[in-house]
Parts: C-alpha cells; sequence; structure tokens
C-alpha cells in the first residue's frame, strides 16, 4: 500500500508521503467515528469503555491529519439520534465530552489548532455546552488545522433549519422564491464557513452515511474501513487519503473532460 511520504515539508517528518501525492491532499475530511460500542462488546465491557478508548483515536486522526496541512477535519461525535440512547450512556458520554475537550486544550495550543462545532449545541446539557463554548473561545485566534465537532447533529436536522431560516427571509420579504438556489441554500447550512469535505471515512464496516452531512457529501469521495473506531490510528488515515488520490474526481463529466 503507497502511503504519502514527504521529504522536506511539514508532513515529511511524520508520514513518510512521497513527493508526487503532496498536491493531492483534501482540504477537508470528514470521519463518522464508529464502532465503539462494539469493540467494547468484543472485550467483554460496557459501551462506555469502547467510547473511553476511542479517545487515543481522535487524538491520532487530528495529529494525523494537523502533519498533511489538511485544514478542516470534521468529526461526527454525536448525532441527534444518539439522545435517544440509555440515559446511563448519554450521561456517561457528555462527561466524557467535558473531559476530553477540556484536557486536550494544551495540546489545541500547541498545535495552533482550532476548535469548532456543528449542530443543536444549545440541547447539550449546560456543563457540556459550557465547556465546548469555552475551549472554542479559547482556540478561536488559532490559525492551523480547524476541528469541527458535529455534536447534537444529523444532515436532516440541518436541512430543516436552513430551510425555515430561508421561508422565514421570503415570508418577511427579504429573499425572493425564485431567488433561492444551491449557493442560498449552502449558505444556511452549519457548515457555511467551510468547504465541502473532499473525502469521507467511515469506520467498522458499516456503508452508510447515517445522517449525516447529506447536503455537503453530494460529490464527496467515501472511503469504508471495517476498523472499529477504537482501534483507529493516523496510519489507517492515510491509507485512506492514499485511497483518495488513486481516485478520477469528475464532478458529473467525462474522464477525457477531466484530464483535459
Amino acid at each position: 500500500m503507497a502511503f504519502l511520504y514527504l521529504q522536506k515539508s511539514k508532513a515529511s517528518q511524520t508520514t513518510g508521503m512521497k513527493d508526487e501525492h503532496q498536491k493531492n491532499i483534501p482540504r477537508h475530511i470528514a470521519i463518522i467515528m464508529d464502532g465503539n460500542g462494539r469493540w467494547a462488546m468484543k472485550k467483554g465491557a460496557m459501551r462506555i469503555f469502547g467510547h473511553k478508548h476511542a479517545i487515543k483515536a481522535v487524538k491520532d486522526a487530528i495529529e494525523g491529519a494537523d502533519s498533511l496541512g489538511i485544514e478542516f477535519l470534521t468529526l461526527f461525535s454525536f448525532s441527534t439520534e444518539n439522545w435517544s440512547r440509555p440515559k446511563e450512556e448519554v450521561d456517561a458520554l457528555m462527561e466524557l465530552l467535558v473531559k476530553t475537550i477540556s484536557d486536550e486544550v494544551p495540546l489545541l495550543m500547541k498545535k495552533n489548532i482550532q476548535l469548532e462545532s456543528i449542530g443543536d449545541i444549545d440541547s447539550l446539557p449546560p456543563t457540556a455546552y459550557k465547556t465546548l463554548m469555552d475551549v472554542k473561545e479559547r482556540t478561536a485566534s488559532n490559525t492551523g488545522l480547524k476541528v469541527i465537532l458535529a455534536l447534537s447533529y444529523s444532515g436532516q436536522w440541518e436541512l430543516t433549519h436552513a430551510t425555515k431560516q430561508i421561508a422565514q427571509k421570503v415570508s418577511e420579504g427579504k429573499l425572493k422564491v425564485e431567488d433561492i438556489t444551491e449557493k442560498v441554500m449552502s449558505e444556511h447550512l452549519q457548515t457555511a464557513a467551510y468547504p465541502d469535505p473532499e473525502l469521507m471515512i467511515r469506520t467498522s464496516g458499516e456503508y452508510r452515511l447515517s445522517n449525516f452531512l447529506l447536503w455537503q457529501l453530494a460529490y464527496t469521495e467515501m472511503y469504508f474501513t471495517p476498523v472499529l473506531w477504537p482501534d483507529f490510528r493516523r496510519e489507517h488515515l492515510f491509507a485512506a487519503i492514499s485511497d483518495y488520490q488513486s481516485r478520477e474526481r469528475r464532478f458529473g463529466k467525462t474522464g477525457e473532460q477531466v484530464k483535459s
């Protein structure tokens, strides 16, 4: 398997990528971090055990993305559907979220990483909400990799929310129906400030989007791996990027048009 190894750039000292691959690094990678519960069950432990051991995978993904100069990394951390899980698991996840975000501040500051979020964060418990907002504020001036946590998020919720905003503007006379375009829709999404992901990775061997970035993934390259999320490491990230680099992205055009 070919990995992307650079000789003298920022990425060269950590990944080993070949020079010819440096120009084809995706700006934005999105990850569905799946398999924590199954990982724990295989070890005869409770699901939260898997969530706790997934922190290493998150660190490796962040540091791996940063080493390559990737600009945006969106992590599907907690969906709107996850609120329906057993209360003890949800409570434990929220406590883990608070601890993890707080513990990672030194790393974020050292690496010049900015923490951001998408989703209905107002629905988070007060302590989780406050911790998230505090860390976002503390890292707001960082200019490196943007790590975007999708929290209390779903694609259908996001599209419904955006549609309501647009409908409100139409009812107030601020926007005409005939002026509603794909661009207008994108501008009302949670991700309006970010480019759409070029690569989406899903772990655990599942082959579905699970209500994640439904609009934004329209032309995104998909990469599915059987690796359970707690076992995911930067070499798996690099393998996904290597696979992405082998693909021809046509956006509806023919291969001949892309090459010309």
